[in-house]
């Protein structure tokens, strides 16, 4: 009987090190310490760190134009690299580029898996159109969910928001001539770019869903907005929700302690 021809030691090797390389190591990463950063820093030159952080702000900047919120992972391997020693003085940096030249805030909305988007600074806070503007039909669209969860407590069943939209026009089973397919846009799309959280509602049968905000709609949208949109729509007050109204009134503070930055990072 032949015995099956064991791998020697170099190719055991080479096998080990091609599954290391399909492996994500950032889980592994850890942040260094302001002593660690200014031991790495006397190691590069100033124009080096302003190199990866160029690289860094264009590379968050192509991931934001399809709103995919940016993971520290991909930072770290894709762009930081080698310099993981002083990526939170890179990260700094970026911060203060995104501010000061693009008029954009870099904040954190997942602080245990360090995901992070980008708001504009300028405006922040403006009314989101409604959804029959030309503009931008896919906001509005959001803006209108997001009004229904808001209003119903904050959790809402699947079914309702199909049939608030169904009486603006807009079915979940059929091709919308601005949205494409509905249905894929707001349980795939808005849920991949953290506007809305989509989840299974247990023992259903047959299975329901039901919508929750997402952080990056906790960041972004104006609860205050909303409510002054819902009431422009019913020709009611928006003080006469009396609990929505109180929600709109604590969520006025600005994040300001998400913003991304070597406080925030850990």
């Amino acid at each position: 009987m032949t015995q099956r021809k064991r791998p020697s030691s170099s190719q055991s090797g080479r096998l080990s090190a091609g599954l290391a390389s399909q492996e994500d190591v950032e889980p592994f990463f850890t942040q260094p310490t302001t002593s660690q950063v200014q031991r790495g820093l006397e190691k590069v030159t100033g124009a080096q760190v302003d190199q990866k952080t160029a690289e860094l702000v264009q590379f968050i900047l192509v991931k934001d134009q399809k709103k995919i919120p940016i993971r520290r992972a991909d930072l770290i391997k894709h762009v930081v690299k080698e310099y993981k020693n002083v990526y939170p003085e890179i990260m700094k940096r970026a911060t203060h580029t995104f501010d000061q030249v693009f008029g954009l805030r870099l904040v954190e909305i997942d602080s245990k898996n360090h995901t992070y988007i980008l708001i504009n600074k300028l405006e922040a806070g403006e009314e989101v159109p409604p959804i029959r503007s030309p503009a931008n039909p896919k906001t509005g669209l959001l803006f209108v969910i997001l009004s229904v969860v808001f209003m119903k407590g904050g959790v809402v069943k699947e079914g309702l928001v199909w049939n608030t939209l169904r009486k603006l026009r807009v079915h979940q089973g059929e091709k919308h001539e601005e949205f494409g397919d509905v249905k894929k846009v707001v349980t795939e799309e808005f849920v991949r770019q953290k506007y809305l959280e989509y989840t299974r509602v247990p023992h259903t049968e047959p299975v329901e869903h039901e919508f929750r905000w997402g952080p990056r709609a906790d960041v972004e949208v104006s609860k205050a907005k909303i409510l002054q949109f819902m009431g422009q729509l019913f020709s009611q007050d928006p003080q006469s929700w009396t609990q929505q109204s109180r929600e709109a009134q604590s969520s006025q503070c600005p994040q300001s302690s998400q913003q991304a930055g070597p406080s925030s990072q850990r």
